[in-house]
């Protein structure tokens, strides 16, 4: 298998959602879901786990536990135990698992908008009030949190939901911007869920830092949720993991599991523990090549795309684009038809939000070439 980031793999029949929402001829830039082969250390493991016929229901072993907890001291300095830690399906199952368990009916969920489709919507599953919050685009071209919005919105309310790093402006979050959030939600008595599963996809130098990391106070409030699914293209393999340090909310929160949430996928579990233990150097070169993917996005919209708008993404493999100054009825639907490319439709991240498109950078350079230049000719077509 080619480790080669520029290699196109075709993916048409292998049953992927990502490039079978589309007709042929439409290019999908949409799901969070790269176009790249899994990490060289990760095929080799599973291949392994192959030569064993039996595949049974799995859990986590303390090797695996180790290695997660080794790897979070020393990447983000952050010290847990491996009895905090929980496996999961899926980062969107716990995150309901959470509010369903750990939230008390009527209380509010505070989400920032825009946000990820699945996260901003988690609440209504469970009936509990939905307070968007939204982000604001700041003078040095970034977004950012206004603190009093937000103390408003967490007065009486029961959960945070933290998308850190945030998708879908792709925003790291400064460790004084989560402490300030942090102290908010300990002043209010807020319950913080933190979906953090772009964790490990910064660019510049940056580095992430856990909300759950900055005190033992925050500690013991905070659910904090992570996955090799994105950093390392495995999400098909359903496999996610929570961190709880506090033990009162580990019970239950595991007991909300009951009837809904079941086991981990057994090839998953082998995909995380080769991921986070002998995929690093792979991890660095993916990052270099998607943040030159991002540089030749962000010098493409300022040179052939003008009226696009878009905020660098600091983290993430997705980027934000307004379209406002293109006076188009519906980008995501001009795009579509115009251009050919599928992007995620901005009104799925909050209201509002119909100027805007979410692209996914995170493919080989040439298709990101292509992308681009079908959106530059569909604009200059337009009659």
């Amino acid at each position: 298998m080619s480790t080669n980031l520029d290699t196109l793999f075709d993916r048409t029949g292998t049953g992927s959602k990502k490039w079978s929402r589309y007709p042929e001829d439409v290019l999908p830039m949409w799901v969070a879901d790269m176009d790249f082969a899994a990490p060289p250390a990760v095929l080799t493991r599973l291949q392994a786990r192959l030569e064993h016929p039996i595949f049974g229901y799995s859990q986590g072993s303390d090797e695996l536990r180790q290695a997660l907890v080794d790897y979070l001291a020393r990447h983000y300095d952050w010290h847990v135990q491996r009895q905090d830690l929980v496996f999961l399906p899926g980062v969107m199952p716990g995150v309901n698992m959470a509010l369903h368990g750990l939230v008390a009916q009527g209380a509010g969920v505070v989400v920032q908008t825009p946000n990820y489709p699945p996260l901003r919507s988690a609440a209504s599953e469970w009936q509990l009030p939905s307070i968007e919050v939204p982000l604001i685009a700041s003078v040095d071209g970034q977004w950012a949190s206004d603190p009093a919005l937000m103390q408003r919105a967490l007065n009486g309310a029961g959960a945070l939901l933290l998308s850190n790093p945030h998708n879908p402006v792709g925003k790291t979050w400064s460790r004084e911007e989560l402490r300030v959030l942090g102290e908010a939600c300990v002043a209010q008595d807020v319950l913080i869920i933190s979906d953090e599963i772009h964790a490990d996809l910064q660019y510049d130098g940056r580095r992430h830092v856990p909300i759950a990391s900055l005190s033992a106070e925050l500690g013991q409030r905070t659910i904090t949720f992570m996955s090799a699914s994105k950093a390392y293209n495995i999400a098909g393999l359903k496999t996610a993991f929570a961190i709880i340090q506090n033990p009162r909310l580990r019970a239950r929160f595991d007991a909300a599991r009951a009837g809904m949430v079941d086991s981990v996928n057994t090839l998953g579990l082998e995909a995380t523990h080769a991921a986070y233990a002998d995929a690093g150097d792979w991890l660095e070169s993916l990052k270099t090549y998607l943040q030159g993917n991002r540089d030749y996005l962000l010098e493409t919209v300022r040179t052939r795309l003008p009226g696009v708008v878009v905020h660098a993404p600091q983290s993430t493999y997705l980027a934000w684009l307004d379209c406002s100054a293109l006076d188009l009825e519906n980008p995501y639907r001009f795009f579509l038809e115009k251009a050919k490319v599928g992007f995620s439709a901005g009104p799925d991240f909050g209201s509002g939000l119909g100027q805007f498109v979410r692209l996914n950078f995170g493919c080989p350079r040439a298709v990101l070439e292509e992308g681009l230049a079908r959106m530059e000719r569909s604009l200059r077509e337009r009659v």
